[in-house]
């Protein structure tokens, strides 16, 4: 089933003037000079040394983007961290925890809650089997991680590409099809800082069906893995397709997605034949209370979204949680493991 149609918002038609232009975006192109001016005195203050980023006893590698909104920044962290098990290498994770109450550093256990640790880093810790701090100081959490787990080889950060303070050894470019956008810089475009040429320790991920701009990088594979039910996510358990498949025969269902670019994983539901009603809502939405009508027949959600949600609070509801499954490819794989032996010339000791 398709969304019903809505009056478009003042948001709407700035992210759509984002990607093509238009008299919204050409207004506001003072604020966007006015930014861009900002960074360059800031690119200057750590160039004399009136700032500079920190030292950490372990590599760093920060998983980012140029552009505001869902480029896929999550999965591709979650895809890395899998490749970097399968070599033998423990990797802590630290972020910024959008949307989670409070600054202070704070370790994320499985007790955790999505407001208290933010509902990607949440997820990272879950599916991910990894350690996870999260604190707007992205050094002071990334600190107290490597004194929580001295065993750790390197450091994955989610975002922070533009937190300078954090010392970076490789960076992974995340774009989707929306590429650069309009080019310009926020807010009159949706870059967060001004495109530049490929650098030495960059690689690039698109999340995309081709490469999105001219910088090389590598298209990954994305299709749904399957689903689970609520209570058996949490207990650990995969998805699994032929669960997601049987549900093309159950009527009623709605589907739910607290994302920034919705439409995305609703596309991929209809395109395995499932029929349903979207629910869009905000990214980072707090399912508080519950979105749908209690008589609903049944609910499909994100793994985003599920962190938010334990067993108990959907009530005699049946929800399902599908998952994702995102593979950057071989050659993304190779381009790894030469950045991989330049971060450790010698071998790392594993268990």
């Amino acid at each position: 089933m398709s969304p019903s149609p809505r009056r478009p918002t003042l948001s709407d038609r700035l992210q759509q003037q984002w990607l093509d232009g238009g008299p919204l975006s050409a207004a506001l192109l003072p604020l966007s000079w006015l930014y861009r001016g900002l960074l360059g005195l800031r690119t200057l203050a750590y160039r004399f040394g009136l700032k500079r980023a920190e030292t950490l006893p372990v590599p760093v590698v920060v998983v980012g983007n140029w552009i505001v909104g869902g480029a896929g920044k999550t999965p591709t962290t979650l895809a890395l961290l899998d490749l970097l098990r399968a070599r033998g290498l423990h990797a802590g994770v630290v972020s910024r925890g959008y949307g989670r109450q409070g600054d202070d550093v704070h370790l994320v256990t499985r007790d955790s809650t999505a407001r208290q640790a933010g509902d990607e880093p949440l997820l990272i810790h879950l599916r991910g089997r990894v350690p996870v701090a999260v604190g707007r100081d992205r050094v002071a959490a990334a600190r107290a991680l490597l004194a929580a787990h001295p065993g750790l080889h390197l450091l994955v950060s989610d975002d922070g590409l533009q937190h300078w303070r954090l010392p970076r050894d490789l960076a992974l470019l995340v774009f989707d099809e929306r590429g650069l956008g309009n080019g310009r810089l926020l807010p009159a475009g949706p870059l967060r800082q001004p495109p530049g040429a490929m650098q030495t320790g960059q690689l690039v991920v698109y999340n995309a069906l081709a490469p999105s701009t001219s910088l090389p990088g590598f298209v990954a594979q994305r299709r749904l893995a399957g689903a689970v039910t609520l209570a058996d996510w949490w207990a650990g358990k995969p998805a699994d397709m032929a669960t997601l498949l049987a549900l093309r025969e159950r009527p009623g269902l709605v589907a739910c997605a607290g994302l920034a670019r919705p439409q995305r994983f609703f596309d991929m539901l209809a395109g395995l034949g499932l029929a349903f009603t979207p629910l869009p809502l905000p990214d980072h939405a707090d399912f508080d209370p519950l979105p749908w009508p209690g008589d609903t027949a049944g609910v499909l959600l994100t793994e985003k979204d599920a962190v938010k949600l334990l067993p108990e609070r959907v009530g005699v509801t049946p929800v399902w949680v599908v998952a994702l499954d995102f593979a950057p490819g071989a050659g993304f794989e190779a381009a790894l493991d030469t950045q991989l032996q330049r971060l450790f010339p010698s071998p790392w000791t594993h268990d």
